[in-house]
């Protein structure tokens, strides 16, 4: 696939492990308020390629979250990593090991990153990151029709997408969603920093289309949204996110979606399957680098 990588930038950031916060009783979508594991931290139990869904927590986080604690500097952070940029581990036991960036989560304004197992478990949550960012500014000349952002030019390498003699970037996902069905994120005045979330509060719906079965850094497609200034509905238009934390019990929240890829004219044409998922695209970028 054709890419502008020569007007690319790639830049430095730097973060931390961001310790999880004090827990309070939050109302459901039930009616119901529970305490529960929620964000930050090092997640050690769940990663890229684990379900999603039905765990006993809320907007859990894979792997690593990470954030800067200067305000403006993790705005840096959040607006400039991309999936699948390198992470590495610079300080503590697990010092030198190397991650990659797996999505952002807006609100609580974390980044985070897989890691091997192996590398994960020497981790005691103190620890500081170095990320490697590029993508931003990303454009494939024989797709102009296509928005992108937050992907590493190298993971989108890695997918080796089909783009049709129309313009058309044919895209593997897991799942299609109607845009009915996505809520917390709505009214975001950009997607290059964030995520919006799929909202799970109707079991009929979770069933038809699916969700029951996510998992973390499936690559999914929102019908008639347009994400390309902040996710609104247009009909036609094609936005294509991967999740990047859990359920949750929330009116209006579910597994969040961190958009790679928008299409106001419908330029991208999902098509399902069951493998399209970040860990096989990192596996492979693992043993082609």
């Amino acid at each position: 696939m054709e890419m502008n990588r020569d007007q690319l930038v790639e830049m430095a950031v730097n973060a931390s492990v961001d310790h999880p916060a004090s827990p309070k009783y939050r109302g459901g979508y039930d009616g119901r308020a529970r305490i529960t594991i929620a964000v930050g931290g090092i997640t050690y139990s769940h990663a890229i390629g684990d379900k999603c869904m039905n765990l006993a927590g809320d907007h859990v986080e894979p792997g690593v979250s990470m954030a800067n604690s200067d305000s403006a500097k993790n705005a840096a952070v959040q607006t400039f990593s991309c999936i699948g940029n390198p992470v590495t581990c610079i300080s503590g036991p697990a010092k030198g090991a190397k991650g990659r960036v797996t999505g952002t989560h807006g609100g609580i304004e974390h980044c985070m990153a897989y890691f091997d197992k192996e590398d994960l478990d020497k981790m005691e949550g103190t620890e500081n990151f170095l990320i490697r960012t590029l993508g931003q500014g990303l454009k494939t000349p024989e797709a102009p029709d296509v928005f992108w952002m937050n992907i590493d030019p190298n993971l989108l390498e890695a997918m080796d997408l089909e783009i049709d003699e129309e313009g058309n970037v044919h895209f593997p996902v897991v799942t299609v969603i109607p845009a009915f069905l996505m809520g917390s994120g709505l009214g975001s005045s950009t997607m290059m920093s964030g995520d919006y979330d799929i909202m799970t509060q109707d079991p009929e719906a979770n069933e038809q289309f699916g969700l029951n079965d996510l998992r973390f850094g499936d690559f999914v497609a929102v019908l008639d949204h347009d994400s390309t200034y902040g996710p609104h509905y247009k009909k036609g238009a094609v936005t294509i996110g991967v999740v990047v934390h859990s359920d949750s019990f929330t009116s209006g929240h579910g597994p969040g979606l961190t958009v790679i890829a928008t299409s106001k004219d419908g330029k991208i044409i999902p098509y399902k399957d069951p493998d399209a998922n970040l860990k096989p695209y990192f596996e492979k970028m693992e043993s082609e680098a």
